[in-house]
């Protein structure tokens, strides 16, 4: 039922995967045809293709994904042992809101079920449905989008352009936190970015990730959904000559950040959107998703965090309290610990992890208290 409304890879495709090498993923993936349905039971990664662009107005293409998967299906997979289905495309419904109802479902489903859905757009705003598709699994959602915009509503913006506003405004509200990676300052407006720091979100300009993208690592490691805009990448790389970018990451630079996506215990869907139909730009885009997938086998299992003798735990005393750090001896990353305040309202109900890195611990023996951990203080408080 959650899946009526897929339709399955056409003939043309099939007979692409006919000619491909043994050894390729084409080879390797269960597909979505005209007679058969993967089994979802047996899968680790499912991958979702959503035909649908009207978030970006009126008078815009149908997404087409044929370039895409004829580029990744080409690819060699690495030494991966999970099941990968393809569950073909979701086409766009009668409104855009029948799209999102159907990926919402099914994203839901998934995830119910422990497969980590990898969505391709189609316009941004099907953020959103996945985001919505946390509903029903009745926890607090952290949002992660490499975006060079915020996605804040303007008046009368379009959906694809102000989906972030939706995430918050409108019930229920599952959003804990958002983490932009990439913004460009002359794309948004100051009243955006003051409204950022007003919600103790998180928010990390492109030249601060490109100066050391490792930053960006524990903000990943944090995240349930993530969300990735091909705008976010310069032409130069991505081919994208349709919509001129000067500025952006490069190739090399939004891999690193989908396997970041990838290897975070926690991100348990991903979505890379806005492609723009272009065959150069499909190449990069099944790069990013390759990334993702091989960022997946290299997961630790530290997350939720489990026994404590796995990791070194260092006290660090400020002037008016303490900041716990814990220190995996089995990846060298760090957490920071969130105290549970009984005295006050709250919405932690017991202490909690946050992922930080080493220069938040050298920061703090240095009375520099973490950024981050201070936005999640807050943000329990609000």
């Amino acid at each position: 039922m959650v899946f009526d409304f897929f339709q399955p890879l056409d003939a043309d495709f099939f007979e692409f995967v006919q000619g491909l090498s043994s050894q390729t993923l084409g080879k390797k993936v269960v597909f979505h045809s005209e007679t058969d349905f993967p089994n979802i039971e047996k899968a680790s990664i499912a991958i979702i293709g959503v035909l649908e662009s009207r978030g970006l107005g009126e008078g815009n293409y149908e997404t087409d994904l044929t370039h895409i998967r004829q580029e990744f299906y080409s690819l060699f997979p690495g030494n991966w042992e999970a099941q990968i289905v393809d569950l073909g495309n979701i086409a766009p419904g009668n409104s855009l809101e029948d799209t999102y109802y159907v990926l919402k479902n099914a994203v839901a489903h998934l995830i119910k079920n422990k497969v980590i859905p990898i969505v391709i757009g189609g316009s941004q705003d099907l953020t959103y449905a996945m985001y919505r598709a946390y509903d029903q699994l009745e926890q607090m959602v952290n949002v992660v989008s490499v975006d060079s915009k915020f996605d804040f509503a303007k008046e009368n913006g379009l959906p694809a352009e102000s989906f972030l506003s939706s995430m918050i405004v409108e019930e229920p509200n599952n959003l804990f936190n958002y983490s932009n990676i990439g913004y460009q300052t002359y794309f948004n407006s100051q009243e955006e970015i003051d409204l950022i720091e007003k919600l103790y979100f998180d928010a990390y300009r492109l030249g601060e990730v490109c100066n050391n993208p490792a930053i960006a690592e524990p903000v990943f490691r944090d995240a349930d959904l993530v969300s990735l805009d091909l705008n976010s990448v310069k032409s130069s790389d991505s081919g994208n000559f349709v919509n001129f970018i000067p500025n952006g990451f490069n190739g090399k630079e939004i891999c690193v950040l989908s396997r970041y996506s990838g290897i975070s215990d926690k991100v348990t869907s991903f979505g890379v959107f806005n492609h723009n139909n272009s065959k150069a730009e499909s190449v990069l885009a099944a790069q990013v998703i390759w990334y993702f997938i091989e960022g997946f086998h290299y997961r630790s299992k530290e997350y939720p965090f489990g026994v404590k003798e796995d990791y070194l735990k260092y006290i660090v005393p400020l002037e008016e309290e303490e900041l716990i750090f814990y220190k995996s001896d089995k990846t060298e990353r760090w957490w920071i610990e969130i105290p549970f305040l009984s005295n006050l309202n709250n919405k932690l109900r017991r202490s909690t992890l946050l992922p930080c890195t080493y220069d938040d611990y050298v920061g703090a023996t240095n009375q520099e208290i973490p950024e981050r951990w201070w936005k999640a203080q807050m943000k329990n408080l609000i």
